[in-house]
């Protein structure tokens, strides 16, 4: 796991549709300055509590001949979840919910890449939190490719997950007085990635 800190907010440097290399296929890792893994989930019935974990790494080889080929392994340390409120933080580490001492990475790990058009991709791969591992898809679309001013080749990718949290046993959770339930159940991962090609 690397030690690296994302920026807050910070994304990749492509803006959409701006892919510029005639093929991207190689081996890749993902460049944790410039991607941003975000969560966000519904708070007291009203308002959207938006976070990121910012310490993650990830491998991934594409192959735009063969889009079956490609592949994607992501790893997330729990413990870096930052939401900017430090005791909200602290609750989200305990076991109520990720449980950061005993289950201290989540892992997305694919096992099916799907080509949809000339620049959205589906990915297909087991997601584990905690100890229970389920399938989930996500539809990736390529914001851009570039050589960079230092050599590299770079592609962004970005997409975004919706999960029910209680399908990966969080369920801890508080009634409101007015109804309701404190923390929505459904929470949406975020990815604005950045990859350098290495080799």
């Amino acid at each position: 796991m690397g030690k690296h800190r994302a920026p807050q907010g910070s994304v990749t440097d492509f803006d959409a549709a701006t892919s510029a290399l005639p093929d991207v296929t190689g081996d890749y890792t993902v460049d944790v300055a410039h991607t941003r893994i975000g969560v966000r989930a519904r708070h007291a019935m009203v308002t959207t509590v938006r976070g990121a974990f910012t310490e993650f790494s990830g491998t991934a080889h594409l192959d735009t001949t063969h889009p079956v080929a490609s592949s994607v392994d992501l790893r997330i340390a729990t413990a870096s979840i930052d939401t900017g409120t430090p005791d909200r933080d602290a609750h989200l580490r305990s076991p109520d919910f990720l449980d950061v001492e005993q289950y201290p990475e989540m892992r997305f790990a694919s096992t099916e890449v799907e080509q949809l058009d000339d620049e959205v991709y589906r990915v297909t791969g087991d997601l584990t939190i905690k100890d229970v591992t389920r399938s989930v898809s996500i539809d990736f679309t390529l914001t851009g490719s570039a050589q960079d001013p230092f050599g590299n080749t770079r592609v962004g990718f970005e997409g975004a997950l919706a999960i029910k949290r209680s399908d990966w046993d969080l369920t801890w959770n508080a009634v409101l007085e007015t109804g309701g339930v404190l923390v929505s159940d459904r929470v949406q991962i975020e990815f604005d990635v950045s990859a350098i090609k290495v080799g």
